[in-house]
């Protein structure tokens, strides 16, 4: 059944992320590499000197062309990654995820997807959420109290622990419970 389904499949559909980097390869090269040595040529033929020089057309319009296939690109090589972290091609293994997470999760659940390592993602029991004071309600001591009053040094630096790797890294912040 499987085999009837990529048999059933178009070549367009499987093959157009590589045609479109050929074709871009293809334009490049020839509008870079290709036509400036045929315009110098033909110049040199026709003339007995080159004159002007070859003006790349994928670079008229301030380089439009180029970012668009670069985004064209991108976005097919990032699909197709996440076409293989998903098992698509792979003989139906499914590989583990990384990058973006897949599915939804409720807020209150800790993914492990793009940007969060799972470190630090569990709550601390008893801590509460309080806001931060909004501009303009932070008390300021005019050197009274608890509070060391100005031109005092405190010391404010966060505590060093070693993160991933054995590197120095700051100390986690503590996170509120959902």
């Amino acid at each position: 059944m499987a085999d009837e389904k990529i048999e059933s499949e178009h070549w367009m559909n499987s093959k157009w992320r590589p045609a479109m980097g050929w074709m871009y390869m293809v334009v490049c090269m020839f509008d870079m590499i290709v036509f400036p040595i045929l315009w110098s040529l033909l110049q040199s033929l026709n003339h007995g000197q080159v004159t002007s020089q070859w003006n790349p057309l994928t670079l008229q319009g301030a380089g439009l062309f180029h970012i668009a296939m670069g985004a064209v690109l991108g976005i097919a090589a990032f699909g197709r990654t996440q076409e293989k972290l998903g098992g698509a091609n792979n003989g139906g293994v499914q590989t583990p995820t990384t990058g973006f997470a897949t599915g939804s999760t409720a807020p209150s659940a800790p993914s492990t997807g793009f940007g969060n390592s799972g470190f630090n993602t569990t709550p601390i029991p008893g801590a509460a959420f309080t806001p931060a004071p909004s501009w303009g309600t932070t008390n300021i001591s005019t050197g009274g109290g608890s509070s060391a009053g100005f031109g005092t040094p405190t010391d404010t630096s966060p505590a060093i622990v070693t993160g991933f790797g054995g590197k120095p890294a700051p100390a986690a912040v503590p996170q509120p419970v959902l």
